[in-house]
């Protein structure tokens, strides 16, 4: 059996991070993006200190949320006898041509998180910095983001505490590289990227991607025939 479509879901959860980065950074402000908590006026050791708790707190956060919802969507899929596993890839495609067109943003928020979020940032507003930044990263699930939910409902699907970890924990890393970069050069950042741009990019990236995880993935379809039968399951 090929590993193409397991690939392309990992490769697809890694985009959509990346991309959900860009919206994060370009838009929600830092706030959002946990850049308020970290450093201070303590320099820069203790600012890095911060950022490092924050990130690794955040990607242990992200796989967990995702072992949990795969081990959760295990239950389904054994009583039913039926497994989604080789359509996640597709999931995936769905989720970036929802995010290529903004759509989103429709996404139902839950309003009780954002009350938690705001009580647990309360609880360790006279902590060290680094103690902020993990407990930041491990609260920042309960951030208002749609394509967050979006995959966390692609871990249940996959039916698999391992797999559901796998897709989190490529989300999270795709994230990494430009929250990493807005968190260390905020003053940069601010100077050189225009959120319309950012919009644009992120948009562009995602229906790009998408394009190509299904192009790739077209001998997985039953109805398609391309004669090549190289990705065939």
């Amino acid at each position: 059996m090929s590993t193409l479509p397991e690939v392309s879901g990992l490769t697809g959860a890694f985009v959509a991070g990346l991309v959900t980065s860009l919206h994060c950074v370009g838009m929600c402000g830092p706030l959002a993006c946990g850049l308020g908590l970290l450093g201070g006026r303590q320099g820069d050791g203790a600012a890095l200190q911060a950022s490092v708790g924050y990130q690794g707190a955040r990607m242990l956060a992200y796989t967990t949320l995702g072992a949990i919802a795969g081990a959760v969507g295990y239950i389904p899929s054994v009583l039913s006898g039926h497994s989604l596993v080789s359509y996640l890839p597709w999931f995936m495609v769905v989720v970036l041509v929802v995010i290529g067109f903004g759509w989103e943003k429709r996404i139902p928020r839950i309003p009780a998180f954002s009350g938690i979020l705001t009580r647990w940032r309360l609880r360790f507003h006279q902590a060290p910095p680094w103690k902020k930044g993990v407990a930041l990263g491990v609260a920042t699930p309960l951030l208002p983001c749609g394509p967050l939910y979006a995959m966390v409902g692609i871990g249940l699907l996959s039916g698999s505490a391992v797999r559901g970890a796998e897709l989190m924990l490529a989300f999270g890393l795709g994230t990494l590289p430009l929250l990493w970069v807005a968190q260390t050069q905020t003053s940069w950042w601010g100077r050189r990227l225009n959120p319309t741009h950012l919009s644009i990019l992120q948009r562009g990236v995602a229906l790009l991607t998408a394009a190509v995880i299904a192009w790739r993935l077209r001998d997985t379809l039953p109805f398609v025939e391309t004669g090549g039968g190289c990705c065939t399951m």
